[in-house]
């Protein structure tokens, strides 16, 4: 099967430099689809969905490589190997961003820069590190997506959307997560919420940008903090906003922001 079909990959825009955007968990790639636009001169866009979501060839997943998120930073090697020109300026959101991170590790020689939207390393408070949620916590969300998937996606996405001004966004989001295969949603959110990043971050020297809404259940201002204090080569913009998807509910902010950062 090739890459293509595979990660049902999408290739855009007229510019000279690769752009590749990475979604989050129980999304795919048509959450780029306010952002792309404005890059589209400048870059040449490569879009993809992550193993298991989206339009991806869900026979392809395999629970045991996707076990860790080291399966899809080799997902995407591959993706930039086989579509790219050169190095890639990546976007990611929420854990994408982690995918990115472990890639870039791996073969920096593949990225220019890093954009990361709602990033954590480690989404469990531990001693002085505030992740945004105890493990009592993430046992009882683990547990709840185990019982009742659809039941926690119509729960759980409005509120990770934000933007209470656009209940349509929230609703869109519910719709997304609802679409996927719940076991492999099951799956891959346990992985997701049970990863813990953080020592590999200083290995991470690539120029990145952190970018983060200033309330975000998800990803509360001092991980944010933590990250750019953890990054050797990090800028860190905080964008006023309500949620966790800025890319839909503020694209404006992170244009402006990805702008001033990659132009810089």
């Amino acid at each position: 099967m090739s890459i293509h079909k595979r990660h049902n990959i999408h290739v855009l825009g007229r510019g000279d430099v690769d752009m590749i955007f990475a979604h989050g968990f129980g999304c795919d790639q048509n959450m780029w689809r306010e952002l792309t636009g404005a890059f589209e001169d400048r870059y040449r866009i490569i879009l993809y969905d992550l193993a298991g979501l989206g339009g991806s060839e869900l026979s392809a997943y395999d629970r045991e490589k996707y076990g860790t998120l080291e399966g899809h930073a080799r997902d995407l090697l591959e993706i930039l190997e086989e579509v790219a020109t050169g190095p890639a300026v990546f976007v990611g959101h929420s854990v994408g961003t982690m995918i990115g991170l472990l890639a870039g590790i791996a073969a920096p020689e593949r990225f220019r820069e890093h954009v990361m939207i709602g990033p954590s390393p480690c989404y469990i408070n531990d001693g002085d590190y505030v992740g945004g949620f105890t493990r009592a916590d993430v046992e009882s969300l683990l547990e709840a997506l185990d019982s009742n998937y659809l039941g926690w996606a119509s729960a759980m996405a409005p509120t990770i959307m934000g933007a209470p001004d656009r209940p349509e966004l929230g609703e869109e989001l519910t719709s997304r997560f609802c679409r996927n295969d719940p076991d492999v949603a099951k799956h891959f959110a346990r992985v997701t919420f049970l990863t813990d990043s953080r020592a590999e971050l200083p290995k991470h020297t690539a120029r990145s940008l952190i970018l983060q809404c200033s309330d975000d259940v998800i990803a509360p201002r001092p991980v944010g903090v933590y990250l750019h204090r953890s990054l050797p080569n990090s800028t860190l913009r905080v964008i006023d906003n309500l949620g966790h998807c800025p890319h839909l509910s503020a694209p404006e902010a992170v244009v402006d922001a990805m702008r001033d950062f990659l132009q810089a």
